[in-house]
């Protein structure tokens, strides 16, 4: 919006030239995402609060979260808002990839809202059930891939990129393509939702991993850069860079609200819809791989939940003391803050080396 009014304006005055970098734009909308959660947080929790829209906490978990019944949840909501606002106000509209993460990003929001709506308002604690949820996130997961298909415009838009090896692209046919785009949104929206269970735990890798997709689709989209450092060149990937700084911006500013002991939880309108947003970037990049590099921890958080899941159903006995992992080290001795902050160190040292594969191929 912002870009096609400093567009105008460069007609006559040539400084409006320079919101025509990407950086530039990248830079705004993640001070804009701040801003907005800074400004707005306060007031949503305090609306929160007056609604009673409070979390409800597990008996059979660590005892320590006992406290943590009635802390006002759905504060996803606020990042969705941030991230919505920035991208709009910062980002090129006539780019179809922003709309697709917009639209994938709302989407996913939206049945995260449902579902918490149902939990905390209704007082119904299955929320929305597995089988319709799993419906609308399965339809919205096929519509992005069916669209990102069909409107390629280069062949490297539909080819899977194995990191590490330079010339190393697997060409993918329409039902691989598709299947794969599936399961790397889906999968990665249902990840982060299952690692949202600390105070802060799955906010600030969502950060650190948008953080890297966005030097990615600024690589991706630059034509020397990509050739340069061996990266698929996807005309217009570049903008993404915009959506994902907005995802910066938007999650340190809930964090600030979230951090230990957290004043509001994002539940799964932004745990389920922050998930959606990585798995689409990444796919539009080409880096689904790389993604399930940098996002370890949240790969590692749903191995443990089938794991212990398929376990107690064959042999009847648990593998972990409690699932999602972070609560098996919680009841193991580790305080809230331990886990946090490591797990926040383990991703910050996955995403370097995801970064590493822009140069080592």
């Amino acid at each position: 919006m912002l870009l096609e009014l400093a567009q105008w304006l460069a007609q006559d005055i040539r400084a409006f030239n320079v919101f025509n970098y990407i950086t530039l734009r990248a830079v705004l909308a993640t001070l804009t995402a701040l801003i907005i959660s800074f400004v707005v947080g306060p007031r949503l929790i305090r609306k929160l609060t007056e609604y009673k829209v409070g979390q409800s906490v597990r008996d059979d978990g660590p005892q320590t979260h006992l406290v943590k019944a009635g802390t006002p949840t759905m504060g996803g909501a606020l990042i969705l808002v941030a991230i919505a606002v920035s991208t709009l106000l910062w980002a090129d509209l006539s780019n179809r990839f922003v709309w697709v993460v917009l639209v994938t990003t709302l989407g996913f929001g939206i049945i995260g809202w449902v579902d918490d709506w149902r939990k905390v308002v209704h007082r119904n604690p299955k929320g929305l059930a597995a089988r319709e949820k799993y419906f609308w996130q399965s339809l919205i997961g096929f519509g992005v891939a069916i669209y990102l298909f069909n409107t390629a415009t280069v062949p490297a838009e539909t080819e899977l990129i194995v990191p590490f090896f330079k010339n190393l692209a697997l060409p993918l046919g329409a039902v691989s393509f598709i299947v794969l785009t599936y399961f790397v949104v889906v999968g990665t929206s249902n990840a982060v939702n299952l690692t949202d269970g600390l105070d802060g735990l799955a906010i600030l890798p969502t950060v650190m991993v948008a953080s890297a997709l966005a030097i990615f689709a600024y690589v991706a989209g630059h034509l020397y850069f990509s050739k340069y450092l061996g990266v698929p060149y996807v005309p217009g990937a570049g903008e993404l860079a915009v959506f994902c700084a907005a995802i910066g911006g938007a999650g340190l500013g809930f964090l600030w609200f979230n951090a230990y002991p957290a004043e509001v939880f994002m539940g799964d309108v932004g745990a389920l819809a922050l998930g959606a947003a990585l798995g689409v970037v990444a796919v539009i990049v080409r880096q689904e791989i790389v993604l399930f590099i940098m996002g370890g921890v949240f790969v590692v958080e749903t191995i443990s939940v089938m794991l212990q899941v398929a376990s107690f159903k064959l042999t009847g006995k648990r593998i972990f003391r409690m699932a999602p992992l972070h609560h098996h080290y919680e009841l193991k001795g580790w305080k809230e803050t331990q886990v946090v902050v490591r797990f926040w160190i383990i991703t910050m040292m996955l995403v370097l080396i995801g970064l590493a594969t822009l140069k080592i191929r």
